[in-house]
């Protein structure tokens, strides 16, 4: 799964990246419009988001946000502790309020709960579309129950369609979702390794599930 924080304060952004990506990948922004840009590719399964940021604050990102119909769930960082700060981060689409100075394990708790909640993690971290199972834990793979040997880049991205299933995946959104921003590859990766995981489930009968929608990206059919 994959993090986005967005914090203007540069040395607890590292801090904040540190402790959370021995679970995620994680992304940052040190300001609210490079906040915006990344949270409206639609990729991230959470958002932690400062409401003090300079360009643009975390109010008007996650409006923007909500704008766009993306439902990422967002946790909202800040030394604001006021009632009516809270209050208008919840009524502005924000799903909890966590307030600096905070433990790393109250972050991660509170992380695990909205995953958890917004059914992107699970308790068994299983999921399944027909006869496909993936063990998130394990990073495993069942078709039919049959065991599939797929690399970590495979799984991560059969997970992520699965994830969205009935929806039309970009390819620079496999590409940023999988690869990252900083990746050294081209986006031409996308087609080789959506070719590779056709390959895998082609004995099973499940490659034509995964469709091309031309000029776009790909769909796993409902």
């Amino acid at each position: 799964m994959r993090i986005l924080v967005v914090e203007d304060n540069r040395s607890l952004l590292e801090s904040i990246k540190s402790i959370l990506s021995n679970e995620f990948e994680v992304d940052g922004a040190e300001n609210g419009e490079d906040g915006l840009f990344f949270a409206l590719q639609n990729i991230y399964d959470l958002i932690v988001l400062d409401v003090m940021l300079p360009e643009m604050d975390g109010f008007e990102v996650i409006q923007h946000i909500r704008e766009a119909d993306i439902r990422t769930p967002v946790l909202f960082l800040t030394a604001k502790d006021s009632l009516e700060d809270r209050v208008k981060g919840l009524d502005f689409g924000g799903d909890d309020y966590l307030v600096k100075p905070f433990q790393a394990p109250e972050l991660q708790a509170r992380i695990r709960a909205l995953l958890r909640r917004s059914g992107s993690l699970t308790r068994s971290q299983t999921i399944r579309y027909k006869g496909i199972e993936l063990f998130g834990k394990e990073k495993e793979v069942m078709i039919n129950e049959t065991p599939v040997r797929l690399t970590f880049k495979q799984y991560e991205m059969l997970e992520y369609i699965i994830q969205n299933k009935g929806a039309i995946l970009t390819k620079e959104q496999l590409y940023d979702r999988v690869w990252g921003f900083d990746s050294d590859t081209t986006i031409a990766i996308v087609e080789v390794f959506v070719h590779h995981l056709r390959k895998k489930m082609e004995p099973f009968g499940y490659h034509k599930d995964l469709q091309t929608v031309r000029g776009i990206g790909y769909m796993l059919k409902e």
